[in-house]
């Protein structure tokens, strides 16, 4: 279970072994058992002593800003880090080994996203241009696999232009699929200038603060990455790991905006154009990205939570760095 406060003016206290929060809606106490995580949001207020409760349990906080990304978070001391398995992991970054690592991270992108365009594929009017764009997506993907590198750097930024091809592809191509009032012209980041890629930035937001949890826990340094190593003061590792899953926001996404349930609560546009999720919309999209992650699905032969996928393989990367302790 996770527990979020993302209303404003919203308080999460302790009473003995259990939470009390507070919203103008009145007051709820939650035992402290079952809770995995606290998800807490700008305007809301947390006690040292709910705190203090959340790391004796072992439950991590996470902070956000209004856009979903992760800002800060406090997690208890027993997840720290084996110095193996960070020296590891940085022989492993600059080792030939991280050049199919990373390539394959790529390649199953591409290949999530060709099959989000079949699954859709019923919702085009023009699918002969649906068929074309996947096949486009095929030669970036054997592009990938062949190109050669001795390390990461060697390679790394012709993979990005070649991964953002493919992605332009794939989100022009999904935009096809939407109701013509919610299409939108291009995939916009910090702000958002339409409704889908506000709801797209924010369920990016809630994965990479899994995601970076998932790596912590494991003993690996999330600031540490592979292809994203430039980026000063940012979780880099998260950024590359988060390939292998980002479909998992892109379907939730359009789903919801398939439905038509998405409505002016949901959302406000600032005099700049951006556009911003509101307490409504938050919600609505927490809960079904977390429904989501819950679903029990089958990969690599191992049946868990799409939420447990993700720390397993956290878990195996861990096992991966730790061989490179030499």
């Amino acid at each position: 279970m996770e527990l979020i406060l993302n209303s404003y003016g919203a308080t999460l206290s302790r009473d003995n072994e259990a939470f009390v929060v507070k919203t103008n809606d009145g007051k709820q106490r939650i035992p402290v058992d079952g809770i995995k995580s606290i998800q807490i949001s700008r305007g809301a207020q947390v006690t040292s002593d709910a705190v203090m409760l959340a790391v004796e349990h072992e439950i991590e906080l996470l902070f956000t800003d209004k856009a979903g990304n992760p800002m800060a978070r406090v997690w208890s001391p027993k997840y720290g880090s084996i110095s193996t398995i960070r020296k590891g992991q940085l022989n492993f970054n600059y080792s030939h080994d991280a050049v199919p690592w990373i390539k394959d991270i790529i390649c199953r992108k591409i290949e999530n996203q060709q099959a989000m365009m079949l699954l859709l594929l019923a919702d085009y009017n023009d699918q002969a241009t649906v068929n074309r764009n996947i096949h486009r997506l095929d030669d970036y993907r054997a592009k990938v696999i062949a190109l050669e590198g001795e390390v990461v750097a060697d390679i790394a930024p012709i993979l990005r232009g070649w991964e953002g091809q493919a992605s332009k592809i794939y989100f022009s191509t999904l935009n096809l699929a939407l109701p013509e009032p919610m299409r939108f012209k291009e995939r916009s980041q910090r702000p958002a200038m339409d409704v889908v890629n506000a709801f797209l930035n924010y369920g990016y937001g809630i994965l990479y603060g899994k995601i970076e949890g998932a790596l912590i826990k494991a003993g690996i340094d999330p600031y540490t990455g592979v292809l994203h190593r430039d980026d000063y003061n940012r979780p880099a590792l998260v950024f590359d790991v988060i390939e292998l899953y980002r479909v998992w926001i892109d379907y939730v996404v359009y789903t919801l905006v398939a439905q038509n349930t998405i409505t002016d609560e949901f959302y406000s546009v600032r005099p700049d154009g951006s556009y911003w999720l509101e307490n409504l919309g938050r919600r609505i999209l927490i809960q079904s990205v977390n429904d989501y992650l819950e679903e029990v699905v089958t990969i690599a032969g191992n049946t868990r939570s799409r939420l447990t996928h993700i720390s397993l393989y956290c878990q195996s990367l861990a096992q991966t760095f730790k061989k490179y302790d030499v």
